[in-house]
């Protein structure tokens, strides 16, 4: 172990000294070759980034993906994913994309190891806003399957690449029309070339709680739901045009918004049907303690009658106004009895989330032991068949 790290800090400083060397060539090189050095200067990053990665993963002494049970055969099988046999659980926070350690300190609190990662990705021209290649490719190995919230905010954009777009704070307002006309395909088209180079199976999860008419810019107050489902469509036809076929599609409305017909795009583009379930208490005015079947069981039959598998895309509750430990037990408690079409979780566990209320929340629960145990002790109860390690 003492070997791995000196190994470790050596890369470190020879990828600093390496840094240092191309930033003075850039600093002294023509303008003619400041183009050519950058796009080398940042492929040189991204391979260092990606030799850290895989230094920080060969030191996992568990050998983290030699614990994913069966999920070890159909983690690369696309069909198997889209109907697995097993309960695939995962989670989302705000680890660094190098490592996912915090998802992995959460893992050992619960003492299992999840299949899926989730993550989030805006539509945009800023570097952070294109494929989350090293966040996707560490997911995998780690042994997990990445599900990529793939959001459409479109004010990023860079005018002098895609003459013709509003001005930022305009393209809100038919902002779907727009992607389904294929203003945006230059983007799109690289980022489905960027996914298809993965290779392995992924979930996305596109423009999702599109039915809110509050939240997003691609909410119904900005646009139709035809535009919606058009949008939905043209995106996935330049996949298919692309011949990208790793993905899984997630068509995530939110469940308190109705109206779910009007915006679904068709059997043949939808694989999961995903919804939030998310339980702020008494946080906000607008909320109260909910339950889990009021959140998710008044809805269950009419997603599950689209015929695809079920995902809880953001499972999480807070502490205020009830018992936080208990209203997991509840929800975990009969789910494979209850909800047999729910194929798969996902906790959302932001230790800071001020998208909602006009305060700082924390879904955070990895340093509470009721809550731990409580979740714990209903999985372990359910079948074996529908663990994937417990």
């Amino acid at each position: 172990m003492k070997l791995q790290s000196t190994y470790r800090i050596l890369f470190i400083f020879g990828a600093f000294a390496i840094g240092l060397l191309l930033v003075y060539v850039l600093s002294i090189a023509g303008n003619k070759s400041k183009g050519p050095l950058r796009n080398l200067l940042g492929g040189i990053e991204e391979n260092i980034l990606e030799a850290e990665n895989a230094l920080i993963i060969s030191q996992r002494e568990d050998k983290r993906r030699d614990k994913l049970g069966v999920f070890k055969s159909i983690r690369d099988d696309i069909y198997a994913l889209k109907n697995p046999s097993a309960i695939l659980l995962g989670a989302t926070d705000n680890s660094d994309p190098e490592s996912f350690e915090k998802i992995i300190n959460l893992e050992d609190s619960l003492e299992t190891v999840l299949p899926l990662i989730h993550i989030y990705n805006a539509w945009g021209s800023k570097k952070t806003e294109q494929f989350p290649n090293l966040a996707v490719k560490t997911i995998l190995n780690l042994g997990s399957t990445p599900v990529v919230t793939w959001e459409p905010w479109l004010n990023d954009f860079d005018e002098a690449k895609f003459p013709g777009i509003p001005v930022a704070e305009k393209r809100g307002k038919g902002s779907l029309k727009a992607i389904a006309n294929g203003v945006y395909d230059v983007y799109v088209e690289q980022w489905a070339k960027d996914a298809k180079s993965i290779k392995k199976p992924f979930f996305l999860r596109f423009g999702h709680e599109m039915n809110d008419p509050y939240r997003y810019p691609w909410g119904p107050q900005n646009n139709k739901p035809e535009d919606f489902v058009d949008a939905w469509k043209h995106v996935y036809h330049v996949f298919d045009s692309l011949d990208v076929h790793n993905v899984i599609w997630i068509w995530a409305p939110h469940p308190a918004y109705g109206y779910f017909d009007a915006f679904y795009p068709g059997d043949e583009y939808v694989d999961y049907v995903g919804i939030g379930v998310l339980n702020f208490g008494t946080a906000a005015t607008w909320s109260k303690w909910w339950t889990f079947d009021e959140l998710f069981g008044n809805n269950y039959k009419q997603f599950s009658a689209y015929g695809k598998p079920l995902m809880i895309t953001e499972f999480g509750s807070l502490v205020v106004g009830g018992d936080r430990g208990k209203w997991f037990a509840d929800a975990l408690r009969d789910i494979p009895q209850k909800y047999p079409q729910l194929k798969s979780i996902l906790f959302f566990h932001y230790p800071q989330d001020k998208t909602i209320t006009s305060k700082v929340v924390s879904w955070y629960f990895i340093e509470d032991n009721h809550t731990l145990d409580s979740i714990k002790t209903q999985i372990s109860k359910w079948p074996n068949h529908l663990k994937v390690i417990w």
